[in-house]
């Protein structure tokens, strides 16, 4: 049993807004299904940390949606600030479960146990705004986070998942990092940001918590082996 992670998937099955635009995005989800298919088993479990699918909508998303489901492995959803889809918790399941897209679930202000690890996560969100507008999201986030943090079992050691990074540019998101330092997070992962100057956030460390960036295109629309057999991969 192994955890992986990859996020910005940016799936467009059922939209007209293909990523291929993009240099370095070429065929990615002919891709992103080969190299899944190679490395992930059925009885692995998948994070996708966000900007999911363009629909903007979910009926938009139904093509995408069966897209992951019929990859190997349970797959964790994460929100992501791309993910206009995304509604309710309540809406979101029921969606799933008149698809039958039994593998998916979404980690939304809970947390989701992998053996002895624990997925937690929230989307997070901008820090470098301090308007009244930002601030009160980026309040509700950190909120998000937290209560997710304590729902993970005890026992087990939580690991987390951002869409927006917590570090980036040298600059601190304080309302996010310091609830990781606070409940003694070791472990985060991040996605939202591309291009050619992304390698400096491959793996980092910061204050005893390790960072990695997970988005698509940096892994080469491979998942990134979190874990296997409970012991975190380096």
């Amino acid at each position: 049993m192994a955890l992986f992670a990859i996020g910005d998937t940016h799936l467009s099955l059922g939209a007209d807004k293909s990523m291929e635009v993009f240099r370095g995005w070429e065929n990615y989800v002919e891709r992103l299904e080969k190299n899944w298919r190679a490395v992930v088993s059925d009885e692995d479990t998948v994070v996708i940390d966000g900007d999911i699918s363009w629909g903007m909508h979910l009926d938009d998303c139904e093509k995408d949606f069966a897209f992951l489901h019929a990859l190997p492995g349970r797959k964790l959803l994460i929100k992501g600030n791309h993910d206009y889809w995304w509604e309710t918790r309540r809406k979101i399941d029921r969606f799933l479960e008149e698809h039958r897209f039994t593998s998916m679930q979404v980690v939304f202000n809970d947390a989701v146990r992998v053996g002895d690890l624990t997925v937690c996560g929230s989307r997070g969100w901008f820090f470098d705004d301090e308007s009244a507008d930002t601030l009160k999201v980026l309040n509700r986030e950190r909120q998000r986070l937290i209560r997710s943090i304590e729902s993970a079992q005890p026992g087990t050691t939580p690991v987390v998942f951002l869409h927006y990074p917590p570090v980036m540019d040298g600059r601190r998101c304080e309302e996010i990092f310091s609830v990781l330092t606070e409940y003694g997070i070791r472990r985060c992962y991040f996605g939202h940001i591309h291009g050619d100057t992304t390698g400096r956030y491959d793996d980092f460390t910061e204050d005893g918590v390790r960072f990695s960036l997970i988005a698509a295109d940096r892994l080469k629309f491979c998942p990134k082996l979190v874990s296997r057999d409970l012991d975190f991969v380096q």
